[in-house]
């Protein structure tokens, strides 16, 4: 029987993991052993350690985890090597994942490594993919352009499709939670603190000066828990009074029904493509975090449907134009014409992967190809 080592330390990771398990079972016998979460243990992995511990985000956030981390680091590596897996596959978290690597390999030379997720080299330091060599054989790629960076930095390196492409869009019954016939905005300030307290306030005045041209405009706002009361704070004073939604049925009925949406720049430009949802992108951060950032970029666009489509329609304000005039132009001009943007997100969907296997299955194939 096939003993695979898989490591996860986020939540995303797990749900990748997890879908990644099940194309495995599909097509082999096979035995998990690791770290992940309450997806991947649904699947059949009992994690040696709670994947919880490793899902902290930020310097300030580390800091007092760092030897603790160093302890957990030193115990996953040694469950791998005692082991001894047909392959280690970890699933980003790069920073916990590769130091678990390098242990593993400097152990076990031969041990056959596999990282799921490439690292976004194509965006911003493209040294990463080279350090990354040394420890990892065989990535597997989320986005359709990443497998040429990995291959020039000396690793194997397959396409196999995005998550976003397997999720569950809105059902009739859902999309009825939605229904109106005033103009619906969705609002997604982001999922952390930070950018949901810089970003909130723009949507709020943007909403405003787009409530001039359509009075009777409705908002929602989709958030998660750990930022739901933040969020409930900051929208208090908003012109236009958003109806905030925490459940996931309403959220998808939410990216279903709206007409169009104002995002935080992320991942999410791949959902709201996936339910072909026109959108603006805004992001506003530090001025010297923006300087920084700003100075390393490879690329003219952090809009993955931009990247992807091999086109510029989704128009961005980050930095010093994210600006609450600006944004609502483009609002107001998607409301009217949008037809640039449902090109770009059909090219993008199938790009990704729609209407093909399932990325977990493709995930699957590769890692039996690669063994």
């Amino acid at each position: 029987m096939l003993k695979l080592f898989l490591i996860a330390g986020e939540p995303s990771g797990d749900r990748l993991g997890a879908a990644l398990m099940a194309g495995l079972k599909e097509l082999t016998e096979v035995e998990f052993h690791g770290i992940g979460g309450p997806a991947m243990e649904a699947e059949g992995l009992k994690s040696i350690f709670p994947m919880a511990e490793l899902s902290i985000m930020g310097l300030v956030e580390v800091l007092p985890k760092y030897f603790h981390l160093k302890r957990r680091i030193a115990e996953a590596a040694a469950a791998a090597i005692a082991l001894a897996p047909a392959a280690m596959i970890t699933i980003d978290s790069p920073d916990f994942c590769l130091r678990v690597a390098t242990i593993v390999k400097a152990a076990r030379p031969t041990q056959r490594t596999i990282h799921y997720v490439a690292p976004s080299v194509w965006a911003w330091r493209p040294h990463r993919a080279a350090k990354m060599a040394k420890v990892i054989d065989h990535v597997l790629a989320l986005l359709p352009f990443e497998p040429p960076y990995m291959t020039a930095a000396g690793m194997t390196c397959d396409f196999v499709g995005h998550p976003v492409v397997a999720e569950p869009l809105a059902t009739p019954n859902e999309c009825r939670l939605m229904e109106g016939s005033e103009p619906l905005i969705l609002a997604l300030p982001g999922s952390r603190r930070g950018e949901v307290t810089r970003l909130a306030p723009v949507i709020g005045e943007t909403l405003g000066q787009i409530a001039k041209v359509f009075p009777n405009l409705r908002v929602a706002l989709p958030t998660v828990p750990h930022v739901a009361p933040l969020v409930r704070e900051l929208v208090a004073d908003w012109p236009v009074k958003p109806m905030i939604i925490e459940d996931a049925a309403t959220k998808r009925a939410a990216f279903a029904c709206a007409n169009v949406a104002i995002a935080a720049s992320g991942t999410v430009s791949l959902e709201l493509a996936a339910n072909h949802l026109p959108m603006v992108i805004a992001y506003r951060m530090h001025p010297i975090t923006y300087w920084l950032t700003n100075r390393a970029l490879l690329i003219d666009t952090v809009t993955l449907v931009n990247l992807v489509s091999d086109t510029r329609v989704v128009p961005e304000y980050i930095g010093e134009r994210c600006r609450s005039d600006l944004i609502a132009l483009a609002v107001i001009a998607l409301l009217r014409d949008r037809t640039g943007q449902d090109k770009a997100m059909s090219l993008t969907m199938d790009r990704l992967g729609l209407g093909g296997e399932p990325p977990g299955r493709r995930a699957a194939r590769s890692v039996l190809a690669h063994l």
